[in-house]
C-alpha cells in the first residue's frame, strides 16, 4: 500500500502549526434517532470550511524548497482550490488554480481571497487538464491533485487520527466518498490504529460510481451524476481505489431525501452548518441500511460550505 499510518502521523506533525484540530461533538437527539452513539468529527470547522485543507497543507509543506519556489498548480472548482490557495499562501509560494468559467462566483471569490492565481477555462475535463498542463510547463509548478496524490491522502487521514485519539473505542468510522481521498486516508489511519474497526463509506444513490466500482472490481467512471452532494461527483482515482478495496468494508448508497433530512436534522439539532456531502455520511445512519444499533460510530463531517440562498429543503 502506498500510504502508511506512519505517513499520516508525519502529516499530522507537519500540518499541526497550520490546521485546526477540529472538535468531536455528540448529540443526544441524533443518537436516539439512529439508535447508536454517534461522534461527529467537525471538519466543517476546519480552515476553508472542509477537510481538504489537511491534504493540501500536507502536500504543500512536503515540497522541497527547490520545488516550492515554482509554486503549485491544480484544477478545481471546489474546496480543494481554496485549500491549496491558502496552504500555498501560508508557505509564501504561488498557487495557480484552473477553474471552469461557469464556477459559482462565491467559489471564484473565495479562491481569489486566499491569494490563488486563477485561470479560467471551458467547463470540460479536457480543457481543465490541458490548461493546467500549459501552466505547469510555463511555471514548473508542482501539480497537486485533489485526491489522487499520496501526500493529499496522508493529510486527509489526519482527521481520523484525531478522531480515534479522542474516542479510541469506536466500533465504526463513516466518511463520504467522491474521489476517495478522505475515505482512503481515513481507512489507513483507522485500521492502523485499531485493526478491528469497521470503515464504511457513504455515497449518493444518484452518484454511485464508487459503489459500482467495488462490485465490479474496476474503476467505473462517474457519468453525469445528479445529486445535491456536489462535492462527491468525481470518479475514484488509481491510488484511492486499491486502498478502498482493501480497507473499506462496504460503500452504502443513500437517497437524496435521506441526505436532505440528515442535513436538516444536524443543522436544527446539533446547531452546526454542514454541506450535503457531509450529510451523506450521516444519512448512512439515518436510513439504517446497515446494522449499527448500539455501537460507537465516528462520522467525519467533511465540510460546511453551503450557498445559503440555495438550501435544499427550501426548494
Amino acid at each position: 500500500m502506498t500510504v502508511t499510518l506512519a505517513d499520516i502521523q508525519q502529516a499530522a506533525q507537519r500540518i499541526e502549526p497550520f490546521a485546526h484540530r477540529t472538535p468531536v461533538i455528540t448529540n443526544e437527539s441524533l443518537d436516539q434517532r439512529v439508535d447508536a452513539q454517534v461522534y461527529l468529527k467537525c471538519e466543517n470547522m476546519q480552515k476553508v470550511g472542509a477537510f481538504k485543507f489537511r491534504g493540501a497543507c500536507n502536500a504543500v509543506f512536503s515540497l522541497s524548497d527547490e520545488e516550492a519556489k515554482h509554486g503549485v498548480v491544480t484544477h478545481s472548482s471546489g474546496n480543494h482550490a481554496q485549500a491549496l490557495a491558502l496552504a500555498a499562501r501560508l508557505r509564501g509560494i504561488p498557487a495557480y488554480i484552473v477553474m471552469p468559467n461557469n464556477a459559482p462566483q462565491i467559489k471564484k471569490d473565495a479562491v481569489a481571497g486566499y491569494g490563488g492565481r486563477i485561470t479560467f477555462c471551458e467547463p470540460t475535463l479536457e480543457a481543465r487538464e490541458s490548461t493546467m498542463e500549459r501552466i505547469r510547463l510555463d511555471t514548473r509548478a508542482t501539480v497537486i491533485h485533489p485526491y489522487n496524490d499520496e501526500r493529499v491522502i496522508a493529510g486527509q487521514g489526519t482527521a481520523a487520527l484525531e478522531l480515534l485519539d479522542t474516542i479510541p473505542d469506536l466500533d465504526t468510522v463513516i466518511a463520504p466518498v467522491g474521489g476517495g481521498g478522505l475515505i482512503s486516508g481515513t481507512s489507513i489511519a483507522a485500521k492502523g490504529l485499531k485493526p478491528s474497526v469497521r470503515v464504511i463509506a457513504g455515497e449518493p444513490e444518484m452518484a454511485d460510481d464508487a459503489h459500482r466500482s467495488m462490485k465490479e472490481g474496476r474503476i467505473v467512471p462517474s457519468v453525469n451524476p445528479k445529486t445535491i452532494a456536489d462535492g462527491l461527483l468525481t470518479s475514484l482515482g488509481t491510488l484511492t481505489f486499491p486502498i478502498i478495496r482493501q480497507n473499506v468494508e462496504q460503500i452504502v448508497t443513500v437517497s437524496e431525501k435521506g441526505i436532505i433530512e440528515a442535513m436538516k436534522f444536524v443543522w436544527e439539532r446539533a446547531k452546526i452548518v454542514i454541506e450535503p456531502s457531509a450529510a451523506v455520511a450521516v444519512a448512512v445512519l439515518w436510513e439504517g441500511k446497515i446494522g449499527l444499533t448500539g455501537l460507537k460510530v465516528g462520522v467525519i463531517l467533511s465540510g460546511g460550505n453551503v450557498d445559503l440562498n440555495k438550501l435544499p429543503w427550501q426548494s
